[in-house]
């Protein structure tokens, strides 16, 4: 990038983030609900500690108190103190004007660097700044359904977005198969623009032919699945699956109420009702397995998915993403829509060599109990996914935008 185009990026990133929050009452910008969920009012300051701590933190002054910084370090603890991540939301100061303040400082400080610095350091400062741009990028779908989740717990379902709900999609075609060969197939970036540590490296793998569905799992083939009685039948679920089923008296997918027998969802539009036509979303990967195997078909693996994609140019075909501001799965591509789970599990690549320093803890050390969805969600913006991009979660999630693509061997 040239110096203008990183700072019209930079820019572009940090604009989008306000405008994300703006739907909201300042009373929204401090509740978290569950552990797992983040107040927004975090996400704007960690966003903002990212590049303060990574960037300029020997070129400018700190504009918040010394004592609050460890409030919004997330997991990086070769850095320093960090409040646990179900204590985000205990703390009332600074407030979210003084946060909104810190990253006006910052980015005040940041764009003077960028403007300034000779071109030999420029090259450094342009790549640990791409990273900034790309992890602040991951907050904003983060901070959407943290949004979603902290929205949901209100008697009233209120409303995030100032928009309609998204049309429904023409009924669609008994789900078919596109086959493909086996053989040896590349995975892992090519090379060509961003990317992060656990996209690399570019290694060959051998794919046994398989068959990958043509579209997503629909809410109405999922309404099919609960009515077949398929939460309460062990013999589909895997045992930690079934045990999370009872814990946790899971019935549906997350954010879907039933009212006087009728089940609805509570979306981004607030309280809507169940569209048979589109994509299922909110399930974890134990009911993604679990369906699948009510269908008598799997999931696809993260070799086969990434296969799929590049045979098929899914980036020239891509589905609803964040910069449409359409906060609902309405399509079926690879790329968009929904999170897809996989059957892998989230491990190194072969020759995988972990950064060293504070972007060591990016990645790295998140190698071991999660599992990998491809293909990014309606709320990840389009400049942040490709084919090899890796997300990650523990199977018993529901909380992102995931959703289920099935696979099945010839």
């Amino acid at each position: 990038m040239t110096r203008d185009e990183l700072l019209r990026a930079y820019r572009a990133t940090r604009d989008l983030t306000l405008r994300l929050v703006a739907p909201l009452a300042v009373e929204d910008y401090v509740i978290q609900p569950v552990a797992e969920v983040s107040p927004p009012k975090w996400h704007l300051a960690h966003t903002t500690w990212f590049f303060e701590t990574l960037v300029l933190a020997v070129h400018g002054a700190r504009r918040l108190d010394g004592a609050t910084q460890h409030l919004f370090n997330s997991y990086y603890d070769s850095i320093g103190e960090r409040v646990p991540q179900a204590e985000r939301g205990r703390f009332s100061r600074p407030t979210v004007a003084e946060v909104l303040a810190y990253r006006k400082s910052v980015d005040d400080q940041l764009t003077m660097l960028i403007g300034d610095c000779d071109a030999a350091r420029f090259e450094k400062l342009a790549a640990i700044v791409t990273v900034g741009i790309n992890h602040e990028q991951q907050h904003q779908e983060l901070l959407l359904t943290d949004i979603k989740r902290g929205l949901f717990q209100e008697p009233i379902y209120p409303s995030y977005a100032k928009t309609e709900p998204p049309k429904k999609l023409p009924r669609h075609t008994p789900s078919s198969f596109s086959s493909f060969d086996g053989g040896m197939s590349e995975l892992g970036h090519d090379g060509r623009g961003f990317c992060f540590d656990n996209e690399q490296p570019r290694h060959e793998t051998y794919l046994a032919p398989f068959a990958l569905a043509d579209r997503l799992v629909t809410q109405g083939e999922y309404l099919e699945f609960m009515r077949d009685e398929g939460y309460s039948r062990p013999d589909l679920w895997l045992s930690d699956g079934y045990a999370a089923v009872r814990q946790n008296g899971w019935r549906a997918p997350m954010y879907w109420v039933e009212r006087d027998g009728t089940w609805q969802r509570y979306t981004l539009y607030g309280l809507q009702p169940v569209v048979p036509e589109h994509p299922v979303a909110h399930v974890s990967y134990y009911e993604a397995n679990a369906f699948a195997a009510w269908r008598k078909a799997r999931l696809p693996t993260e070799p086969e998915w990434e296969h799929a994609a590049n045979q098929s140019n899914a980036m020239a075909d891509k589905g609803t993403l964040l910069d449409a501001m359409i906060f609902e799965p309405t399509g079926h591509a690879l790329i968009g829509e929904v999170w897809e789970w996989t059957q892998s599990a989230y491990l190194p690549y072969p020759g995988y060599e972990r950064p060293e320093g504070a972007l060591g803890e990016y990645n790295g050390k998140f190698m071991i109990g999660q599992m990998v969805l491809k293909g990014g969600s309606c709320l990840t913006p389009a400049s942040h996914i490709r084919p090899s991009y890796r997300n990650f979660f523990q199977p018993e999630k529901r909380w992102q935008m995931t959703g289920i693509r099935l696979a099945r061997d010839p």
